[in-house]
C-alpha cells in the first residue's frame, strides 16, 4: 500500500494546480486519454503480432535441423558438421536472421565459438506442411550424383558445372580438387556418396559456390563446415554498415529521414569508417579478374557489407554476387529455369531472375560505381574538414563510372587506387590503421 503521506503528496500534484474548471471537465479527460491508451494498445497488438507472424513464416530452424539430421541418420548426406547437429549437439541454432523463409539463416554456437548457420527449406506454399512431405521434397536435392558414378566422372560432373557457372578458366582443375578436399570429410583419400551428394548440392547455392571461389580472400567470412546443404560459417561481429537494423515489419512506420539520422548518430568514427571502406574496395578488387573469374556485385545493399570488432571489412552477404560468365549467359539469352545452369539454390527461377535484372545495369555501371554509390552517404557525414572537398571529387567520379570494367580497366583501377589513397593518407600511422 502506498503511504498516507506520499498518497497525499501524488494529489496535490495532480490536482491542486487544476482549476475548477478544468476539473470540471476531468471525467471528459478522463475517457480521451482512455481511448488514447486503447489505440495505443491496439497498435502495440498489431506490431506484436506482425513480429509473430514474421517470426514464424521466416524462420523455421527446426524444420531445417529435423530434415538434415534425419537424411544423415539414413547415410544420404555427410559433412564435417553432422555430428556435432545431430549427435553431440555442440552445434547450435540460436538467433534468427532469415530474411527469406526458403533461405534460413542463424547465429549459433559451436564449440562455444560464434557461428552462422545457414541452411535451405522448401517452400510451405508448396507442400502440404507434413514432415512426411517436406523429407519428400529435400530428397530430390540428393539425387546426384547416382550410385556407380566413378571418382573420374565426378570430377568431370564437377569441371562441366563450374565452368558453365565460373566461364572458361585454366585454373578450374584447381578448383575441382579444393571441391574434392572439401567432401572428403573423413580425409581418407576417397570421396562417398553420401559426401559427393552433399557437396554437389551446396554446389547449387550461389553463396557457397562463390565461398569456395573467393576461399583464400581477406574480406569473405570463412567457410567453418557443412551438412548436406547446410553450412556453417564464420560470425561476421556487425552484418551491416548501419548499426540500425529495423525489421522488415516497420520500415513502413519509420521515416528514412529519422533512421538515416539515427545511423549517423550510432556509427563508428569517421576513421574506422574509412577502415571498413578501404576493405570494401578491395574486396572489389579481389573479385574483379580473380583467380576464377570476375564477380558482379549486383545489389551494393549496406546490409550485405559487414566489419569484424577490428573494424576490417567482412562481406556478411554473398547472395547478391553472381558470376559474370553465368549474369552475360541469361542476358544473351539463356533461361534461368535451366537448370545445369543455375547456382541459386531451391527457388532457382525467382532468385536467378533476381539477379539477372539487378545486373543488367552492370552495362553501364560497374562493380566500383556501384559501391561509390553505397558509399557517399556513409563516408562524407563527419568527414574531416580538410579531406571533404577531395572526398566529395573522388566519389563524384567513382560514381559516374560506365561501361564494362573489362573494356576500362586502367580508368577502373586508376579511381580506385586514389580513393583507397585518400583515405589511407588520412588515417595511416594512427590507432586506426
Amino acid at each position: 500500500m502506498m503511504p498516507r503521506a506520499l498518497r497525499r503528496l501524488v494529489h496535490l500534484m495532480l490536482f491542486c494546480p487544476l482549476s475548477k474548471g478544468l476539473q470540471s471537465r476531468l471525467p471528459a479527460i478522463k475517457v480521451k486519454y482512455l481511448l488514447l491508451a486503447w489505440l495505443g494498445i491496439l497498435v502495440i497488438s498489431w506490431i506484436v503480432y506482425m513480429q509473430y507472424a514474421s517470426y514464424s513464416e521466416l524462420c523455421r530452424g527446426h524444420v531445417c535441423h529435423m530434415v538434415i539430421c534425419d537424411h544423415y541418420r539414413r547415410g544420404i548426406i555427410s559433412g564435417s558438421s553432422c555430428k556435432a547437429l545431430c549427435d553431440q549437439r555442440t552445434l547450435t541454432l540460436q538467433r534468427c536472421m532469415s530474411t527469406s523463409s526458403t533461405h534460413q539463416v542463424y547465429n549459433g554456437l559451436w564449440k562455444e565459438k560464434p557461428v552462422v548457420i545457414k541452411c535451405g527449406v522448401e517452400d510451405p506454399v508448396k507442400t502440404d506442411g507434413a514432415p512426411d512431405s517436406m523429407l519428400r521434397q529435400e530428397m530430390s536435392l540428393f539425387d546426384k550424383p547416382t550410385r556407380g558414378t566413378s571418382m573420374d566422372e565426378f570430377k568431370e560432373m564437377l569441371h562441366s558445372f563450374l565452368k558453365v557457372n565460373l566461364g572458361e578458366q585454366s585454373s578450374l582443375s584447381t578448383l575441382v580438387d579444393r571441391v574434392i578436399t572439401l567432401a572428403d570429410v573423413n580425409q581418407d583419400g576417397k570421396v562417398s556418396l553420401a559426401e559427393a551428394k552433399s557437396i554437389w548440392a551446396l554446389l547449387q547455392i550461389n553463396e557457397f559456390l562463390l565461398m569456395v571461389a573467393l576461399q583464400e580472400k581477406e574480406h569473405t567470412p570463412k567457410l567453418l563446415g557443412f551438412c548436406g546443404d547446410l553450412y556453417v560459417t564464420e560470425r561476421v561481429s556487425h552484418n551491416s554498415l548501419y548499426r540500425l537494423e529495423v525489421p522488415n515489419s516497420l520500415q513502413s512506420l519509420i521515416p528514412e529521414a529519422l533512421s538515416s539520422s539515427l545511423n549517423h548518430w550510432l556509427a563508428p568514427a569517421w576513421p574506422r569508417r574509412a577502415r571498413i571502406t578501404i576493405g570494401l574496395l578491395e574486396f572489389v578488387e579481389e573479385v574483379f579478374h580473380g583467380s576464377y573469374g570476375s564477380f558482379l556485385i549486383c545489389d551494393a545493399n549496406p546490409y550485405h557489407v559487414g566489419y569484424n570488432s577490428k573494424y576490417d571489412c567482412k562481406m556478411a552477404n554473398l547472395r547478391s554476387v553472381a558470376s559474370e560468365a553465368v549474369v552475360r549467359g541469361f542476358l544473351k539469352g539463356r533461361r534461368c529455369e535451366t537448370n545445369a545452369d543455375c547456382t541459386y539454390g531451391r527457388d532457382c527461377t525467382a532468385t536467378c531472375d533476381r539477379l539477372v535484372k539487378q545486373c543488367n545495369t552492370e552495362v553501364v555501371q560497374p562493380n566500383l560505381a556501384k559501391v561509390c554509390v553505397l558509399l557517399q552517404d556513409y563516408l562524407l557525414f563527419g568527414a574531416p574538414s580538410d579531406l571533404r572537398g577531395d572526398l566529395e571529387k573522388q566519389l563524384r567520379t567513382c560514381v559516374t563510372l560506365s561501361g564494362l570494367a573489362s573494356q576500362m580497366e586502367v580508368h577502373h583501377s586508376l579511381v580506385l587506387n586514389n580513393l583507397k589513397t585518400l583515405l589511407w593518407k588520412k588515417i595511416s600511422n594512427t590507432q586506426y590503421s
